[in-house]
């Protein structure tokens, strides 16, 4: 090797004694240096590999569930439970079978004071994409199912004097790994 590549090869940061210098042997600097990269390059990928696995969350987004509190007004419990078995169910029954939701739940609270829930109503969508664009994807569902907007609206109003909404929230499953 000549002194030029040697002082090149040093200026580089490696060590001289990474280099196989003698003049005897027919191994080129090179071919010493190859498995020594590949060994360096293989650690450090390795090491990358570790830290991506550590960094992973120990949980995966589930299902995503909205969930509207109910109080039904008094007098008025039986006439609502016959509504949601008819009405609500079978509009949720095609969201399902469209792919929209992926099930629809009722279920009953003990209010501890006259200000909370009688009831929950749950719809599971796949996630929170789910709910992109959800007016133009049940567009034609609802029309079937109400005929018009100001009908579906009507009907809303009617079911104000059985319940009242106390709100809604979405809340998504961490499923556990």
């Amino acid at each position: 090797m000549a002194h030029e590549d040697y002082k090149n090869v040093h200026a580089e940061g490696i060590p001289p004694s990474a280099l196989n210098l003698s003049q005897e042997s027919n191994t080129t600097p090179m071919k010493s240096l190859i498995p020594k990269l590949l060994f360096v390059g293989l650690m450090l990928a390795a090491t990358s590999l570790v830290a991506t696995a550590k960094d992973e969350v120990p949980y995966s987004e589930g299902p995503v569930c909205e969930l509207s509190y109910i109080k039904i007004k008094a007098g008025m419990f039986d006439a609502y439970m016959s509504w949601l078995a008819n009405d609500w169910k079978k509009l949720n029954e095609e969201y399902k079978k469209a792919g929209i939701i992926l099930d629809a739940q009722v279920y009953a609270t003990r209010a501890r004071n006259p200000h909370e829930a009688d009831l929950i109503l749950c719809v599971t969508y796949k996630n929170m994409a789910a709910l992109d664009n959800m007016d133009a994807r049940t567009a034609a569902i609802d029309a079937k199912f109400w005929g018009t907007r100001q009908k579906a609206n009507e009907a809303s109003i009617d079911r104000e004097k059985m319940r009242e909404v106390l709100g809604s929230e979405l809340v998504q499953e961490l499923v556990l790994k």
